[in-house]
Parts: C-alpha cells; structure tokens; sequence
C-alpha cells in the first residue's frame, strides 16, 4: 500500500503532498504550467502591439516547459486601463505587459491612480522610439516651419491626433506650440494604428505618431509624410528625415516599451521571467524582425530601465509646473 502511494505521488502534475507516517513531502510544478496574458494597454495594430506579437514566441521559447503567451488589448484612457489592470493582477507570473513612456510616468502626475511606475516588477526594456510628425502625402506641408506657418496662418485649426493625454505624442505637440507661439488642436485616440487611419483618411492635419511605428505604416502602403523625428541625432532607421533640432526646435521625445509584471512576484517567477526576456531580446531572429519592422530595439535590464523611468519621473514633474497637459 505504502508502495502505491509512493508511485501516485511521483506522478504528481501540478503541487502535490502526500503523507507517509508523519513526513509530508511537496511536489511543485515547473513555472509556467499555464497560458501567461501579456496585457497591452493600447489598441491592435499599433507599434506596441505589434512589438508584442514579435516577442511573445521568443520569451515563450527562452521559458521553456511549454510556455505560451496569449496578447490582451486593454485600451482607454491613453493607456491608463491597461497599466491599471497590470498592477492589479495577481502576482504570480501569469500576467505581465507592457510599460509606455511618458504615459506611464505622466498619468499618475496628472491625476490620482491606481498606479505608479513603481507598481510593478521590471523585467526589462524592449523598444526606444523617437516622437515624431506626420502628414498626409496630399498634403503640401512638407517642413517645420511650413507646419508652424499654416498653424499660425490657421489658429486652432491644425488638429493633432495622439496616443492620449499625457502620451509623448501630446507632450510633444505641447511643446513644439508653445515654442512657436501656436494654437493647436488635440485630438486623443486609443492607439497609433488610429491615429494612422485618422491621418490616412483626411481626418486629422498632424499624425504625432512615433518614427518606427510611421515607417511601418509607410511601408505597407498608407499614405503618410514624416516632417521630422525627434531623436537628438537622424536615427538610423531614418537617415534622410531631418530632426526637430535641425529644423530649429530644440526638442528631443521618444517612447520607451518595457515589460514588467505586478509587484511582488515570487523571486524564483521573476528571475526566470527576466532570463527569458533579456534572451528574447538578443535573439538575432527577433532583432532582424524587428529591425524588418522598423521597431527601434533598446533593450535594458530591469536596473538600468528603472533608472530611466525615475529620470523620466523628474523630468515630467518639472514639465508639468511648466505646461500643465491637461486636455
């Protein structure tokens, strides 16, 4: 009987205790015995969404045990939504997603949440994509200053379609305004593919949409000009598209898209999630795709993205004494 019992426990699947005399004995399963929900908090077919479909395969490659990933679009409120249902999800490995600045940092110094950028465990940073504007191609706009001369020409009538308030698109818009003494008009959307659409059908006189999600776009066939990026120097996935700076607007932007998990993950859960993610990003397959996709790779590990998430925080705090965006 002993013997039996001994056999049943050895094909145990999920955690198991079994009592032989007084001495019990544990059986764990092997991280992840079920699907993990990747949580994106912005609408299908934009760049973050899009980087999540990239690098599921290859984090579920880099777990092992049969991992799989299922991708769950949680838009609204310029990210709020998703980040919201993150940091309230259990913290046991099955649930993780993405971070995006400046939304992340932003919201929280706007308006009370139930999140910060602390709510969560890092697991590292995946994509650094300069801001930029887009036109449509029908549009005869084709500089900075020939944007900043119709606006001023046009008070309120140029409209700028962005991720949502506080995103980088609309910090952005904010700025260049405001260095040019304009008068803009915002329009917030729950995702860049909307803006891309918006822009594409005459909709919208900007697209504030971020250099490696407007080249994809480019490339498959949507109608769209990029007047200028804004990284300090020309990116090298856009070498003949002039800068914000050269064009004589001192202005540097740009989206950081990182994966964390609720806090407090077991530390096992979370060393493991990490090992996956840094390989994943290393991966040449995933790297070549997404250069393919034009998604600016950045990869930092959790340390040195949260350095860059509390220099963000300091940053927004100042900018927000200064241009408050609140509509």
């Amino acid at each position: 009987m002993k013997k039996n019992m001994k056999m049943l426990c050895a094909a145990g699947l999920a955690t198991l205790f079994c009592t032989f005399g007084s001495t019990k004995v544990a059986l764990a399963a092997e991280y992840p015995e079920r699907p993990i929900t990747m949580v994106v908090a912005y609408a299908p077919g934009g760049g973050t969404d899009l980087v999540a479909r990239l690098i599921a395969p290859y984090i579920e490659k880099y777990l092992g045990n049969g991992a799989r990933i299922v991708v769950s679009n949680k838009l609204g409120a310029g990210g709020a939504i998703g980040f919201a249902e993150l940091a309230k999800a259990p913290a046991d490995g099955y649930t993780i997603g993405f971070l995006n600045t400046p939304n992340l940092v932003s919201i929280p110094i706007e308006r009370e949440t139930s999140f910060t950028w602390k709510s969560y465990d890092l697991l590292g940073n995946l994509i650094d994509d300069p801001g930029a504007f887009t036109v449509n191609t029908s549009n005869p706009i084709r500089t900075l200053k020939e944007l900043a001369a119709y606006a001023k020409d046009n008070p309120g009538k140029v409209t700028v379609g962005t991720t949502g308030v506080g995103s980088d698109d609309h910090l952005s818009m904010l700025i260049f305004a405001k260095a040019s003494g304009l008068k803009m008009t915002h329009v917030p959307y729950k995702g860049s593919g909307e803006v891309r659409a918006a822009l594409a059908s005459d909709q919208l006189v900007v697209g504030a949409i971020n250099v490696g999600e407007a080249l994809q776009y480019i490339k498959g066939g949507s109608p769209i000009r990029i007047l200028g990026q804004m990284s300090k120097e020309r990116t090298s996935l856009a070498p003949n598209i002039p800068t914000f700076i050269e064009q004589g607007y001192n202005m540097e932007s740009a989206s950081l898209r990182g994966l964390a998990a609720p806090k407090g993950l077991p530390a096992d859960v979370h060393a493991k999630l990490v090992k996956a993610v840094a390989q994943a990003a290393a991966d040449p397959a995933y790297i070549k795709q997404a250069s393919e996709m034009f998604a600016p790779v950045r990869y930092l590990p959790p340390d040195a993205y949260r350095k860059e998430l509390e220099n963000s925080e300091k940053d927004l705090r100042q900018l927000w004494k200064e241009v408050p965006w609140k509509e």
